[in-house]
């Protein structure tokens, strides 16, 4: 099949004033401030539309090129803007050409073409093959899905200190804390023991949870979150983090009141959303 090279025409608009580049700016200032992505904790990637980005950007010039550590066979051709490693998020807004990339996956599929960004030098976040493996994954899942967010939420990582990591057993606590949750996460919570980070392995185990859950827990360590949408995404780990909270500033004292599982049943189906019901406990006769 012949391949057809749009050629970039015309005087591009400024890269800053992309919607783009403002929702990771606003998000990622948003989660340094609820405390969720300490100093270079946490990353962000978010899959980007070609003709957008082309409005901003001339696609026929590379700055540079990095190795993935992967081959992201699946996603050659795409765009996506992505935190870089070593950078603060609470940077990103006073200087996001330094804090942030716009990476397209070269031909090779091992190979990020930088677009534009890490203008000090710098590259992509050292979680990016468990980004690819993730987005990967969603989008044989879900065709739309374009974020994929990891941040370290102070509540649901205290819980994992005192919380079994089954997550039949995590999902169901969850869903007990709030009303809401098993409205926003019906599908539950996959989870991971703790495992070194930075690797392919990790980001393999991540993305084999990706296939059946948008919300997976690195045991002792934080949570990966994907969805259509940077709120969907953002709203999925603030909806677990506040049902974390609420069961660690409860779970020492005598539990008086619960949703009780036949509460969410009728939930989830009031609201029709499709649920895990194996993740509750119901009496079947």
């Amino acid at each position: 099949m012949r391949r057809v090279i749009i050629k970039d025409i015309g005087e591009k608009k400024d890269i800053l004033t992309a919607p783009f580049v403002l929702e990771m700016e606003r998000t990622t200032a948003n989660m340094y401030r609820l405390g969720w992505d300490e100093r270079n904790g946490g990353n962000v990637s978010y899959l980007l539309d070609e003709r957008e980005v082309r409005e901003y950007l001339d696609l026929n010039r590379v700055i540079r090129t990095m190795p993935t550590g992967f081959k992201a066979t699946e996603l050659i051709g795409k765009i996506f803007i992505v935190t870089g490693t070593g950078k603060y998020f609470k940077n990103v807004q006073s200087d996001p050409e330094a804090n942030l990339g716009i990476i397209r996956i070269g031909k090779d599929g091992e190979t990020a073409e930088l677009l534009w960004g890490y203008k000090d030098g710098g590259k992509f976040t050292s979680e990016l093959p468990a980004h690819l493996m993730s987005h990967a994954a969603r989008l044989r899942v879900d065709p739309e899905n374009r974020v994929v967010i990891h941040s370290h939420p102070t509540y649901t990582l205290a819980m994992n200190y005192v919380h079994e990591l089954d997550e039949r057993k995590f999902t169901h606590t969850l869903w007990q804390m709030c009303t809401e949750c098993i409205v926003v996460f019906p599908d539950g919570v996959g989870v991971l023991p703790w495992m070194l980070c930075g690797t392919n392995e990790i980001g393999e185990a991540t993305a084999k949870k990706m296939e059946e859950f948008r919300l997976v827990i690195w045991g002792m360590h934080g949570i990966y979150g994907a969805g259509k949408t940077m709120d969907e995404t953002f709203g999925l780990i603030e909806t677990v983090e506040k049902a974390a909270q609420i069961y660690m500033l409860t779970a020492h004292l005598p539990r008086v009141n619960l949703i009780k599982d036949a509460d969410m049943v009728a939930l989830a189906e009031a609201f029709q959303v499709k649920y895990r019901r194996d993740f509750l406990d119901l009496d079947e006769a």
